[in-house]
């Protein structure tokens, strides 16, 4: 199995595991570090930091979404950061839908500050996205003989 596979497969399954053992325990919020950092659970009916669309676009849109990612994950990924990064994206957004399938919303749990509260699929794919984007200038500066570009 490739490394994008198992790192879908993880990604996917800790995510909405995680998920569901929130919708099923946490009823009111539980303080990590204070006020500043907690667990506490809401519901998201809309997509990235909350943007909604009309409900079936926002689904086509996200399912349009995916299985772009995930062609172009297969097609072109050929460095193990590119499988990583991929597979993060693809199993967080993956768990995401399969949250929102289930009864219409994505739970969000962890909150930090006063950013968006968040689930562990979101940071999935933003850690997924970091991956690909620090690749990407890495690869950049290597071609450019360790210059930055101009």
């Amino acid at each position: 199995m490739s490394l994008f596979f198992i790192v879908l497969s993880l990604s996917f399954g800790i995510s909405l595991a995680l998920d569901l053992l929130v919708n099923s325990t946490l009823v009111a919020r539980f303080a990590v570090i204070g006020s500043f950092v907690g667990l506490q659970k809401t519901l998201n009916p809309g997509i990235a930091f909350g943007i909604r669309l009309p409900p079936l676009v926002q689904e086509v849109f996200v399912l349009i979404a995916l299985l772009a990612i995930g062609v172009t994950a297969v097609r072109t990924a050929k460095t193990a950061w590119q499988r990583i990064g991929f597979g993060l994206i693809v199993g967080g957004a993956l768990a995401n839908l399969t949250d929102r399938a289930m009864d219409g919303y994505v739970t969000d749990f962890i909150q930090v500050g006063s950013f968006y509260i968040f689930n562990v699929a979101d940071s999935c794919i933003t850690v997924g996205v970091a991956a690909l984007l620090l690749e990407s200038v890495i690869l950049q500066y290597r071609k450019n003989d360790g210059n930055l570009p101009e």
